[in-house]
């Protein structure tokens, strides 16, 4: 008898070791899918209810398969989709050349992850189900880039820190599209606020003043490659789509975190709310009928319509401490811009020895431009000769042909080569890229993932403390 339940003990030891080996080598499978090689990484398409799936497919890459498989209900969002595709395919400069095979029915996410095609699947579309769609994918080893935001909801956010555990034990990687780290201005704001003979060091800052601002100011009708964007209704279902304070926001949060703390691995406990606040955008019916199409409002909007007036918290402001450092990101969206204006951005980081502001209203064209303005006037002639080398001779070692023009005393502009403003929609291909890279290398950098959360975090709780004021 002993003989036997020792038998039996080896052989479950055995059988454990087994099964753990097994387990341990599909992980490091699929931690080393990529290579690198043409053709490799397969993309599925996930419901593309919004303009930014497609965009991810403005440009080829060598390391994707041309052949796309979508899952989605039929719809005009889908062939919204698909002409786009079309479109880039058709173009006449650089065409693509994307094959799209579709699938439609409402069982759409559940036969992707049966029949499983292609190994990174995109989602950019209806935020409602986002989360859960996002948690699923990675648990059946389906890696992930998805559009912003992975998460609307302060409930649903202990789902989206599953998700991040569950890719990094399966070996997959998660990951969203902040194009924003790609936009020059912002790129060289960071570059300076490194700089310590230019910047000095980043100073605390206040609620009242703080130590970074980011302003973003968004458009509900606007033209994309060309053409008037028609927006779904649930896009103005807070519910579906998300309020501003946790939407546009990412972008913002995720870019103090990139220059205040870069390469810094964050965790939650070094986010302090202080407040926060959400506001409304209006729409009359007949705003609503030219950015939808729609001749009504569907029932679900019914909720947030007053006297015909559709009331969208689209709107949403947040100031907060991180790591002791006061910022502030908010967001505002109009119905229509301005004659020959677009989205705009503001940005300031004040340095003990000058700011530098991101500014992109009238005066500049509606283009972004970069300020750099000395915050003494003492000493200007040696902050002068500093600034110049740092920008005409390390930054231009980095990026050719930028150079500085002199506005008065203390106030100078960064000039920058029309090549490097590529626009909004080639950021997708520059993320996607960048993406690519990771897969092939199988990691990140140690603190994008964390910093991940973290922003999440941030936008979720700053929505908490806007529905409690």
């Amino acid at each position: 008898m002993k003989k036997i339940s020792f038998f039996m003990l080896a052989a479950a030891i055995m059988l454990s070791a087994c099964s753990g080996g097994s387990k341990q080598s599909e992980t490091q499978e699929t931690k080393s899918m990529f290579t690198g090689a043409k053709g490799e990484v397969k993309l599925m398409t996930l419901d593309p209810g919004h303009f930014h799936a497609a965009l991810v497919q403005k440009s080829m890459y060598d390391q994707v398969d041309p052949v796309v498989h979508i899952y989605a209900p039929e719809g005009s969002e889908l062939q919204s989709h698909l002409k786009l595709i079309e479109r880039f395919n058709n173009r006449a400069e650089n065409p693509t050349s994307w094959e799209s095979v579709v699938y439609t029915g409402q069982d759409f996410f559940e036969k992707m992850i049966s029949e499983k095609p292609g190994n990174v699947m995109v989602t950019a579309g209806n935020n409602a189900e986002k989360t859960d769609f996002i948690l699923r994918t990675v648990e059946a080893g389906i890696n992930v880039l998805a559009d912003k935001p992975m998460v609307i909801s302060p409930d649903e956010f202990p789902k989206l820190e599953q998700a991040f555990k569950v890719a990094e034990e399966k070996g997959v990687m998660l990951y969203d599209i902040m194009t924003e780290r790609y936009e020059i201005t912002t790129m060289l704001q960071r570059e300076l606020s490194n700089v310590p003979e230019v910047f000095g060091t980043l100073v605390e800052g206040t609620p009242e003043n703080p130590a970074i601002t980011k302003e973003s100011v968004h458009h509900f009708f606007k033209h994309v490659s060309g053409s008037p964007l028609i927006r779904p209704a649930w896009f103005f279902d807070v519910n579906q789509q998300g309020e501003g304070i946790v939407d546009v926001t990412t972008h913002l949060v995720d870019l103090v975190q990139w220059e205040v703390f870069p390469e810094v691995t964050l965790k939650k406990e070094d986010v302090n709310i202080v407040s926060a606040r959400r506001w409304t955008t209006d729409l009359t019916p007949e705003m609503f009928q030219k950015v939808t199409q729609l001749d009504k409002y569907p029932d679900y909007l019914q909720k947030d319509v007053e006297n015909d007036i559709l009331k969208v918290y689209s709107n949403g402001e947040i100031n907060y401490k991180l790591k002791g450092i006061h910022a502030k990101v908010s967001v505002i969206w109009n119905y229509q811009a301005p004659e020959g204006a677009g989205d705009t951005h503001y940005s300031i980081m004040r340095g003990t020895k000058c700011n530098l502001i991101i500014k992109q209203g009238e005066e500049e064209g509606y283009k972004p431009k970069l300020y750099v303005e000395a915050t003494s006037e003492e000493g200007l002639d040696t902050f002068a000769g500093g600034l110049e080398k740092a920008v005409n001779q390390d930054l231009a070692a980095k990026f050719p042909g930028v150079q500085l023009k002199k506005l008065n005393d203390n106030r100078w502009m960064v000039e920058i080569p029309e090549k490097y403003k590529v626009g909004h929609e080639a950021h997708f291909g520059q993320v996607t890229q960048k993406y690519l890279q990771y897969l092939a290398q199988g990691k990140m950098p140690e603190w994008e993932v964390p910093n991940m959360i973290v922003k999440y975090y941030t936008t979720t709780e700053g929505m908490k403390a806007a529905m409690n004021q």
